[in-house]
């Protein structure tokens, strides 16, 4: 068994991400190419600076048309479920996914049952004229958090089990709904749908080759998989026998890693200057985060104000291998301006000019994603 030194461990991870080295613009194409290459990316609601999938990908392909997701879902390119949390997904691997759709909503429970009138109402509805908005049916919200009308909540529980699915996002990211069928391709409807334990590799793998490296239980988290460590182990014990997947030793004496076969566990120094969206891949294995890049992750849009030590919405600056700052950000739309509120220099790193210029690199790539015309430090 190989063993990688943390500086050749924190280099692998973070150049398995695609961190794009220059300003550019991102083509539909890219954006479908990227998303495959993660294996998933995260959606978000927050939008104080901009939502978090466009964060993600634009640190990747560059600005990209607003449109471009929408346009891949309703294309059937590219389909929303759980993976890590709901998330922009692969197309090829929606039947992965479905051997875990049911009629339990993981917030909800069985609604279908609940509401066995007004599913068959809505089942109708979007027979009908799909695609459809929640805002198409009547209804008022429960007062709950998400304070979902009843449709909305069948619209989801119907979207869980694989009955209906997205087929684009207008008016501000709101979802339309229509039936599976009218939007998948018909190879991957009918593709077969594989038992738990092919599934379970096959997500393995695709998480291990996403992120050049994770432990057992970073691949369990990649895909907030129920039973962890136990459920997973066997699983990537296989791949390893198979070759697909190697077993390494890490010189700081922690939990083996799991690599792509034949990886190159000694790669050079990553050269991007970036802003992370706090929901990025590499973000997701907090515990690993500390490990590998000696940095502790803290998401605080859900702390009270008097309670938060870096911001509300704050974005983790990597440059070249290593997270050097956070900076707290908000958007001025109406005045088309990228406000820096604060910036927190990282324990350890010295001040410095080539520092500032790659801060700047990294705002105006940002701003030029979010479609902002000035920064204002």
């Amino acid at each position: 068994m190989r063993t990688v030194s943390v500086t050749a461990l924190r280099r692998l991870v973070v150049s398995a991400q695609g961190y794009a080295t220059r300003t550019r613009r991102g083509t539909a194409r890219e954006v479908e190419e990227t998303i495959r290459s993660l294996s998933c990316v995260q959606l978000d609601s927050i939008t104080a600076v901009e939502r978090s999938h466009r964060i993600a990908l634009g640190s990747r392909v560059g600005a990209y048309p607003r449109e471009t997701v929408s346009r891949l879902l309703s294309e059937g390119r590219i389909f929303e479920y759980w993976a890590h949390e709901a998330c922009l997904n692969p197309m090829e691997d929606w039947p992965l996914h479905r051997t875990w759709m049911s009629r339990e909503h993981p917030w909800h429970g069985d609604v279908l049952a609940r509401y066995p009138g007004l599913a068959d109402d809505v089942r109708a509805r979007v027979r009908e004229r799909g695609p459809v908005a929640s805002r198409d049916f009547d209804g008022k919200g429960s007062g709950t958090m998400w304070n979902w009308k009843p449709a909305k909540v069948v619209l989801e529980a119907l979207w869980n089990n694989g009955e209906i699915a997205i087929a684009g996002r207008v008016n501000g990211f709101q979802r339309l709904y229509d039936l599976t069928e009218r939007v998948l391709p018909r190879e991957v409807l009918e593709a077969p749908v594989p038992d738990e334990g092919t599934a379970l590799r096959a997500l393995a793998q695709r998480a291990v080759e996403s992120r050049g490296a994770l432990t057992a239980s970073g691949v369990a988290e990649h895909w907030r998989l129920r039973g962890g460590i136990k459920r997973i182990q066997p699983h990537l014990d296989a791949l390893v026998a198979d070759r697909a997947l190697e077993r390494v030793s890490v010189e700081d004496g922690g939990a083996d890693v799991f690599v792509p076969a034949g990886a190159d566990v000694d790669p050079p120094r990553p050269n991007a200057a970036v802003l992370l969206s706090p929901f990025d891949n590499l973000l997701w294995d907090r515990p690993f985060a500390t490990r590998v890049l000696g940095f502790e992750h803290v998401i605080e849009v859900y702390k009270r104000p008097h309670e938060r030590r870096y911001g509300y919405y704050v974005l983790p600056f990597l440059w070249r291998d290593r997270i050097v700052g956070r900076l707290d950000l908000k958007s001025e739309r109406a005045d088309g301006v990228l406000v820096v509120k604060a910036v927190h220099v990282e324990p350890g790193v010295r001040p410095s000019n080539a520092l500032d210029e790659a801060l700047d690199r990294a705002l105006d790539r940002l701003r030029r994603t979010i479609g902002l015309e000035t920064v204002a430090r």
